[in-house]
Parts: C-alpha cells; structure tokens; sequence
C-alpha cells in the first residue's frame, strides 16, 4: 500500500486504479512486461555496479544481446515500456506524405509498428542487434505488419543505412552510446535522409542546467552503468549537435512528462 499499488476497502485489499489498468495482464494498457522482464531481470541489477560505473568501468550490457533468452526478455519490456510513448510520438508529430521511415536501434519495432499503424502510406526498416531480430519480427507479424516493416541486422555504427529516407527515428539511442558518437550518428542520418527529411531524436533528457527532472536524470544514470562516457542529454546539447550537422526547423516536443523529449529537425532541401 505504501506505493499506492493497492487500496484497503473494509477488511479486502483490491487493486488501485493505476495497477487495475497497468499491471493486469488482461487490461488493453498492460505494461507489467516492463517490470518483469527488464526493470527486474536487467537493469535494477545493473545498479549494483554503480560504483564501477562512477570509475570508469564500462560494462558489456548489451552483451545480452547474444542470449536468446535474454534477448527475448529484453525485446519483450522494452516493447511494452515503447508502445505508449511511440503514441504520444505518433499523435505528436506529422508523419502525413511520409513514406519511408528508418527506425535505427528500433529494437522490437514498437515505433515502427505504432507509426505504420497510423500511417498506411509509411514503410519502416529497423536496424538493430541480430539478437533481437526474432522478437521485432514476432510483434509486426503479430500487428499484421511483416509486408512493411522490415529488419535490418547489425551495429547501428558501423553497419551501412539505407538511404533516401523520409524520416531517420533515433529512440532511447542517444543514451546508450558514448557521447563521441553522437555528432557521427547524426552525420549518418542527414545522409540517410532525402532532402527535406525528418530527423527525429527521442530519448531522456534533462533541463539545459542540469538540474532534472529527477526520473530522465535517474535514467540518465541507468545509462552511465552501461556506458560511463554517456553524454548528459539536453535539448540545448541536441540541437547544437543537430545544427552543427546542417540540420533545420529544430522543434522540441515532450512525451512522456518529466521523462523524455522528442528533437526534430529537417535535413535541407
């Protein structure tokens, strides 16, 4: 009860309307997948070695992407913890006249299959670890979405980008590399886009001084036990690194409230 998960109602307990709606596997915005197999299994046990973190130490987190079985665990929470940000992104935005989308480091498509959803014109390839192709594949078969949406195996650094893209998604990337590899990552968007295309960068970011939100700073200290060089996102950070690339008509959207920020940006005609 002290989390507010439960409410007392005479002598019964009974679930509150947040854990009623959230965290029953039945309710159409089930999200308890999350917890289970992400926040539980990975990344609250990554806090153990925050010590090592603040030294230096890198960790090989996504090491785990050569399980299948963690790669399956990993893939199915960040699927439930993506699907509704990748709403408040797809009612956010227009994504009207676009036709092809390049979901870079999209996991298990979350983003994908929500634009193509509302979108019929738009077509996406996501780029991501081989590890997790099977889930991606999984979740757009399962949306009836296979024919649009296709996989891409391989490191989104190194690994070649289609191009003549309309929009170049990059979703909860950003905090999971090194802060070097920002501005690279942005140049190979601005290639991989047709003129007038759409960058957009959602991920967690802090005010430009630093001082919170408290949950995208927590988050941002997720990222640091994966990768102690992380940058400390911003809007500001972004959109000088995103100007710095020839970027235009840079615009800032919030998604989900105190935690992440989407950037967007066009690529000149």
């Amino acid at each position: 009860m002290s989390l507010g998960l439960l409410v007392k109602r005479d002598a019964a307990y009974a679930n509150a309307p947040a854990s009623q709606t959230y965290l029953v596997r039945t309710a159409p915005s089930y999200f308890g997948d999350y917890y289970r197999f992400q926040i539980d299994r990975q990344i609250y046990p990554a806090f153990a070695r925050l010590g090592e973190a603040l030294r230096g130490e890198r960790a090989e987190f996504y090491r785990l992407m050569d399980d299948p079985d963690e790669a399956w665990s990993f893939s199915r929470g960040q699927h439930a913890g993506s699907l509704g940000p990748a709403a408040v992104l797809a009612r956010a935005l227009d994504f009207g006249g676009r036709r092809r989308l390049l979901d870079v480091a999209g996991g298990s498509g979350a983003f994908s299959i929500t634009l193509c959803a509302r979108y019929p014109d738009l077509r996406a390839t996501i780029i991501d670890f081989p590890g997790v192709r099977t889930a991606a594949e999984t979740f757009t078969r399962d949306a009836g979405l296979a024919d649009r949406i296709a996989f891409v195996s391989g490191n989104a650094l190194t690994t070649t980008w289609p191009d003549r893209q309309d929009v170049v998604l990059l979703s909860y990337l950003l905090s999971a590399v090194s802060a070097d590899d920002i501005e690279p990552l942005l140049a190979r968007a601005r290639e991989a886009l047709a003129p007038g295309g759409m960058l957009v960068l959602h991920d967690f970011l802090v005010e430009d001084e630093g001082g919170g939100p408290p949950t995208a700073a927590l988050w941002l200290v997720n990222a640091l036990l994966i990768d102690p060089d992380v940058a400390r996102l911003s809007p500001r950070l972004l959109e000088t690194r995103a100007r710095a690339q020839g970027f235009e008509d840079i615009r800032h959207v919030e998604v989900i409230p105190g935690i992440t920020r989407a950037l967007t940006a066009v690529r000149p005609a």
